[in-house]
C-alpha cells in the first residue's frame, strides 16, 4: 500500500477533514504503538509500511529526564525498547496528547489507523501485533480481516 493510499483510507474511515489530519492521526497512533510493543515487532511492522510511515515505529526512544515533550508525556516513563506496559487509558491519553485532540477523538482515529494497518500488513504480522497488545487496546482493532483497498 502506498503512503497516499494509507492516508486517504485513514482520512475516510476516521471522517477527518484533510490529509494533514490523517497524517497527524497516523503519526500519533504509530508512535504510541511503538512505545507499547517490542521494538523487534515494531521494526517488522515498519518494514511492511511505506517508508514515510515506518519512521513513526522505529524512532529511538528519547532520553529520560529531558525537558522536551517526552518528559511531560501522559503515562510517564520513557519506553525501554521492549514494549512499555500500559492500558487503553494511557494509550488514549498519549495519542490525544501527540495529536492535540480529545481522548475520544484519539480512540476513533486510532481505530481507523488499526483498520488500515490490518489491510496493509500480512495477516500473520497483524496477528502478532494484536497478541502483543492488552485486551483493552486490542478492542480498537477490527474484528474481521480488513479487505485490501
Amino acid at each position: 500500500m502506498q503512503h497516499h493510499e494509507f492516508l486517504a483510507l485513514v482520512q475516510e474511515r476516521a471522517s477527518l477533514p484533510d490529509r494533514g489530519a490523517a497524517e497527524r492521526a497516523v503519526r500519533s497512533t504509530l508512535e504510541t504503538v511503538a512505545e507499547r510493543v517490542p521494538s523487534g515487532l515494531a521494526r517488522h511492522v515498519a518494514a511492511q509500511l511505506p517508508h514515510e510511515l515506518a519512521g513513526h515505529l522505529t524512532r529511538e526512544p528519547r532520553q529520560a529526564g529531558g525537558s522536551g515533550p517526552s518528559a511531560e508525556r501522559p503515562g510517564g516513563a520513557v519506553p525501554p525498547g521492549d514494549g512499555e506496559r500500559f492500558d487503553l487509558t494511557v494509550f488514549a491519553a498519549r495519542v490525544a496528547w501527540r495529536g492535540g485532540v480529545s481522548e475520544q477523538a484519539a480512540l476513533q482515529e486510532a481505530a481507523a489507523v488499526f483498520e488500515v494497518l490490518d489491510a496493509a500488513l500480512a495477516p500473520e504480522l497483524m496477528e502478532r501485533l494484536s497478541h502483543s497488545l492488552p485486551h483493552d487496546i486490542r478492542e480498537l482493532l477490527p474484528t474481521t480481516r480488513a479487505e485490501d483497498a
